[in-house]
Order: C-alpha cells, then sequence, then structure tokens
C-alpha cells in the first residue's frame, strides 16, 4: 500500500537511513505531506495541519496492537461486518471480467492463495467508505476460475482510528508451523502491514476457517524496526531450508529486506536487496517466485505442458511509485537465484512488466507448483490519477484488478530470463464456442465486427496471427480499433512490420476523462522471430480496460480507458504488407462474470442477502444520484 495514496497524491518524504538488520534498533523520521492532486496544490505548513486535524474525519485509521478477532475489532458504524457489501456491476464503465469492488475504493491486491478446494482467495486493499485510498481495510472475494467472483466480508478490520491494515500476502500453514492450527492442515495465516502515524510494523492475523475470519496474533508485532517507510510483506515457503522467507520494503531506502522464520511470527534478518532498476520515490510491494521456463517462446501453444520445464530460478518483482518511466507507479522484476537468504540477479537490468501505465502492485498466488505456470492479479490503475477517474462520481467505485495472468520465464533473441505473461483460459467466459467473427485472409484488408447487441457485457478478446513476415524489407501495418457508433470515440492500437518494429497503444480518442497525468500513449518495439517469421497478438477489453499481449506474452500493455459512450464496434485491418504474408484473426465474445450474482434491480449480494435499491441510470448507463 502505498503512504502517498492516502490524500489523493499526498507524498511522505522521510530522511534517508541506513537500513539495520538489527530490528531491535530503531530509526527517527520526519514527514513533509505535499498535496499534488489535479485541483490544487497546498502549502506544506497547511496541508501537514489538514492531515493531522482530518485524517480522523476521513475515517483513517491509530495503531492497537492487541489480541482481537476481525468481528469485534473497532468498525466504523457505516462499514458492515460478517455481511458482504452489496454492489452494482451494471454501470458503462464497471468492468465484467475484470475484479472490481462492489463499491468504494480498491488498490493493491493482497493475501492472494489458492485452498485444497480449488478456490483462489483475493484480498485487497479497500476503503468502504468512500472512493480515494484511505481507511484500509482487506477486502475478500473468492473464485474457481479466476473470473467468476463472489464478493466476501470484510477480511480484516482496522483495530483503532488513524489505523490502516495495509499490504500483505497470506499463506497456508499446512504443517502448523505457527501452533495456531493444532487440529488442522489449512490453516491460513495473514502477514500484513499495519500502518499508524508513528510507524509501520509487520502484523500477523490467522483464519482457522479457511481464510474467511481472522483473529489477530496476541503478541503482534511480528516484526518492526521503527520505521514509517517499512511495509508490504510477502512470505514463501523455502522447503530447502524447512523455512519461511519474507521480503519487504524499507520503502524510501530502495531496499528489500529478506527475513526468515521457522513459525511465522518469530522473524531473523538474512540480506538485503538494494538500489537496483528503477528508484523513483520508493520501493514497494515485493514478491519472490520461482518461475518454470518455456523451451519454446514461440510455438502456437506456449503453455502446453510439454513445452514448460522446471528450473530453480526466480523473480524478485518490486513496484515503485512515482519515478516510473512514463510517470506514477509500475512494478519491475529482476530474475535470479536464491538460496534460502540471498537473491542473486543474473545482471543489473531493470525490466518492465507491462509497457503501459495502469498495472501495479502485481502479486502471485500462493500455493501454485513451482512446476506450473504461476498465476499473478495486479492492479489496474497509477497512482496519478487513481483517485479522480471519473468511476467515482458516476458509479460509486473506483479501480479494478487486471486480468489473471499466466507467468513463465524465456530465453528470447535479446534476453535471457523474460518475464512472460499471458491472460488466464478466457474460454468458460465465451459467448459462443466459435469464434463471432474471423477471417483467414486479412493481408492487406479489413474485418468489421458490430457487438452492440451480440454481447451485451462490451467485453470481448480477440487474437491475431501474421505469418510469412520477410525478414529485410518488411512494410506495412496491422491496426485495430474499438469505437463507439454514437459518439466516434475510439481506443486504437497496431503494429509496423518495417524499421524496429514498433507497436502503439492508443487511448487518446477517449473524451471522458481528462487529466494532465493520463498519458494517452504507449509503445514497445516487438522484433520479428527470425525462426518463425511470425507476430502473434491478443487483446481483451472490458468497457473501460484494455490489455494487450504480444508474441505469446513476451510484451503486455495494461491501459484504463474512461468513454462518454459504450464501444461497440472492431475494426481490424492490415494495409501495405509485402506479398506472402498472410494475416488471419478471430473475435469472441465474453460474457459477463457479474450477470448471474446480479439481483432484479441489477446488484450483486455476495455470499449473504439484503434488500437493494431500485437504481437509476442517464442514457449512456452510467448510475444516477
Amino acid at each position: 500500500m502505498t503512504r502517498c495514496g492516502w490524500v489523493r497524491s499526498c507524498v511522505e518524504v522521510a530522511p534517508k537511513n541506513k537500513v539495520h538488520k538489527d530490528v531491535s534498533q530503531v530509526r527517527g523520521s520526519f514527514f513533509v505531506h505535499l498535496y499534488s492532486a489535479p485541483e490544487a496544490l497546498l502549502p506544506c505548513s497547511l496541508l501537514s495541519m489538514f492531515v493531522i486535524a482530518g485524517f480522523a474525519g476521513l475515517g483513517l485509521l491509530v495503531s492497537l496492537a492487541q489480541a482481537q478477532s476481525s468481528a469485534s475489532a473497532y468498525v466504523e458504524p457505516s462499514v458492515p461486518t460478517g455481511t458482504p457489501i452489496p454492489g452494482d456491476y451494471t454501470g458503462a464503465l464497471r468492468p465484467q471480467i475484470h475484479y472490481s469492488p462492489p463499491r468504494g475504493f480498491m488498490n493493491d491486491p493482497n493475501g492472494m492463495f489458492l485452498d485444497s478446494d480449488g478456490v483462489y482467495h483475493l484480498y485487497y486493499q479497500y476503503n468502504p467508505t468512500d472512493t480515494v485510498a484511505g481507511n484500509q481495510h482487506w477486502g475478500h472475494a473468492t473464485s474457481r476460475d479466476l473470473y467468476h467472483w463472489e464478493n466476501q466480508p470484510i477480511a480484516i478490520y482496522p483495530g483503532a482510528e488513524e489505523e490502516g491494515i495495509f499490504s500483505g500476502c497470506a499463506v497456508i500453514d499446512v504443517n502448523n508451523t505457527s501452533g495456531f492450527f493444532p487440529d488442522q492442515t489449512n490453516g491460513v495465516v495473514a502477514l500484513y502491514t499495519l500502518n499508524t502515524p508513528d510507524e509501520e510494523t509487520q502484523q500477523v492475523a490467522y483464519s482457522k476457517d479457511g481464510g474467511y475470519t481472522f483473529t489477530k496474533y496476541s503478541r503482534n508485532p511480528v516484526l518492526s524496526i521503527g520505521s514509517t517507510q517499512f511495509r508490504d510483506p510477502k512470505v514463501i515457503w523455502y522447503a530447502a531450508t524447512q523455512q519461511w522467507v519474507m521480503v519487504v520494503a524499507y520503502a524510501q531506502e530502495f531496499t528489500i529486506g529478506f527475513y526468515t522464520s521457522p513459525n511465522l511470527t518469530t522473524w531473523t534478518h538474512a540480506s538485503n536487496f538494494s538500489h537496483y532498476g528503477f528508484l523513483g520515490l520508493q520501493y514497494e510491494c515485493p514478491n519472490l517466485v520461482q518461475l518454470p521456463m518455456l523451451t519454446n517462446i514461440s510455438v502456437e501453444n506456449p503453455l502446453d505442458p510439454s513445452n514448460i520445464n522446471s528450473t530453480d530460478m526466480f523473480i524478485l518483482q518490486l513496484s515503485i511509485n512515482p519515478g516510473a518511466p512514463l510517470g506514477g507507479s509500475i512494478s519491475q522484476y529482476f530474475p535470479g537465484t536464491f538460496n534460502g537468504t540471498h537473491f542473486t540477479t543474473i545482471d543489473q537490468a531493470a525490466r518492465l512488466t507491462d509497457f503501459g501505465k495502469d498495472n501495479y502492485a502485481g502479486q502471485f498466488f500462493y500455493n501454485i507448483p513451482p512446476t506450473s505456470p504461476q498465476v499473478s492479479i495486479a492492479w489496474a490503475s497509477n497512482w496519478q490519477y487513481s483517485q479522480v477517474v471519473p468511476t467515482g462520481p458516476l458509479e460509486n467505485f473506483r479501480s479494478a484488478m487486471s486480468t489473471p495472468r499466466y507467468n513463465v520465464l524465456a530465453n528470447t533473441t535479446r534476453g535471457e530470463y523474460t518475464l512472460v505473461s499471458l491472460p488466464y483460459n478466457l474460454s468458460p467466459l465465451y459467448t459462443t464456442s466459435s469464434s463471432l467473427a474471423n477471417s483467414s485472409s486479412l493481408a492487406n484488408s479489413s474485418l468489421l465486427y458490430d457487438y452492440s447487441t451480440s454481447v451485451p457485457s462490451g467485453a470481448l478478446t480477440f487474437n491475431m496471427t501474421i505469418t510469412s513476415i520477410p525478414l529485410t524489407n518488411g512494410t506495412g501495418t496491422a491496426n485495430f480499433t474499438f469505437l463507439s457508433s454514437v459518439t466516434g470515440e475510439s481506443v486504437r492500437g497496431g503494429f509496423y512490420l518495417g524499421g524496429d518494429t514498433p507497436f502503439f497503444l492508443n487511448r487518446d480518442y477517449i473524451r471522458g476523462f481528462d487529466n494532465p497525468f493520463f498519458t494517452d500513449k504507449f509503445s514497445t518495439n516487438n522484433l520479428i522471430n527470425a525462426d518463425t517469421q511470425t507476430f502473434r497478438l491478443q487483446v481483451v477489453i472490458d468497457r473501460s480496460i484494455i490489455e494487450v499481449f504480444l508474441d505469446n506474452g513476451l510484451r503486455s500493455a495494461t491501459a484504463t480507458f474512461f468513454p462518454q459512450g459504450e464501444l461497440d464496434t472492431l475494426v481490424i485491418s492490415t494495409r501495405e504488407l509485402n506479398p506472402g504474408v498472410q494475416v488471419s484473426a478471430d473475435v469472441y465474445g465474453l460474457n459477463s462474470a457479474w450477470a448471474q450474482e446480479e439481483n432484479a434491480n441489477g446488484t450483486v449480494i455476495g455470499n449473504a442477502t439484503m434488500t437493494s435499491q431500485k437504481v437509476r441510470r442517464d442514457k449512456l448507463g452510467h448510475l444516477k444520484s
């Protein structure tokens, strides 16, 4: 969780101190609060007064490290306990296959794990009382296919005013190393950052019912160094040493700390990873994960089990904010080896997870076998504008998650151990068993598909394959456009087959949101594979978010957009291609993952029942106050 997100784009700056290996040492700190929201710039002294005086009124949460169950913890009167929060998922901007909260503000994914019954658990940073960051809880949803989610009651609540439950992780303590679960093998332990105005500490809560309700550990905190910039623990089980391993960010010292523990409650510092890659203002949300390797990324189905090999390679993924190359927040990763205490990178290069602007704080699910593709979800937004996008006033929510993604490593022409990401299996969402539109002869031609009536969800995916591309003197373009037949707005992208073969994505022709930090164009380069002379593209669009995957996930981009009118037409076209180049494409509609949960008034209740209110909408489908 970013401290800078508390008051719009509030940034807290602490003096640089040496990272302490002895966690008993305490560091002093001071803060300068800089309000940098687009609407106003406040003097530092005035904002500091506002923060001190106003946080309680905003429902932002102070530290209480005592044993208590979630149900008995401090709760504001407007925040329900023991029942999920209802939400309206029918708005024109509301994603239909990407997870978003029932209402309020969501940011980082937290605590993700797969349980023994095949249920995926997603927790997330959640403010249930407003559509800006603050008042941080752990929201909770569950799914069996990572698309059809069931909203659960809030999992972890703050324990007092001015206290925040910041980002963290969850693990399954099958061997009861913690001692919390003497009679079970499915006990869940959550490790999270407790944020207060005075300190950020790492805390534990445990669940005996599979991750639905939690009890806070009576001896919290389990890790404290006296810092206000020490957060976002991610824990794995390292079988070779029979130890738990934590990575955690010393945020403004650009350092990731590695700790080990036999029991999840007693932690010993092991090593540091410091000043690698893009630094920005701070490091956040580290992940350490072991990934398998592709034999050949260029085959038609790269995730076929016969093409996947187990390895001893890890990646350390971490996020920065602000300071991304395109501005604001982004994630980067470092391939390397890990011996249980120390992580060693293969080189000094910084590798971004996404060439768009709306992919941050991604987390990998715990309990996926290391020999299988690892599954991740990221926050699909950017701290530069996440708290001012129009879904707040129009539809009473802000932010969605990325599609769930498979992740593997691959060696490529220009780089070893490249992170490859592809969307998790979308076929359960297909509106029809066969494609809605397709062409096997799209070279120097166009395919137009009007999905205004055939795909009520407004969510589509298409695949395009270009073959027999010459390795020299290539020419031509392959473009796609999603447009609104009502307003003329569009989201566009395309690939140039000549020169250094760049790819672009453009959200400039969308008119529902204007912000100086809302960068409208993104691009990358994607070299033609010399062995296959083929380019592949997969695109997923979902009302207000688009994701593109180039060459079997070798590169990907995530971008949100907020149209005034619903996009309802797809055009795929190619022009001026070399003779002999062949192009094919197929288009699939995607069913809404929320529609089956809606009641007669369009409200998704979650796993409990309650009376819903009738909703009203304007002519573009937005909620009316």
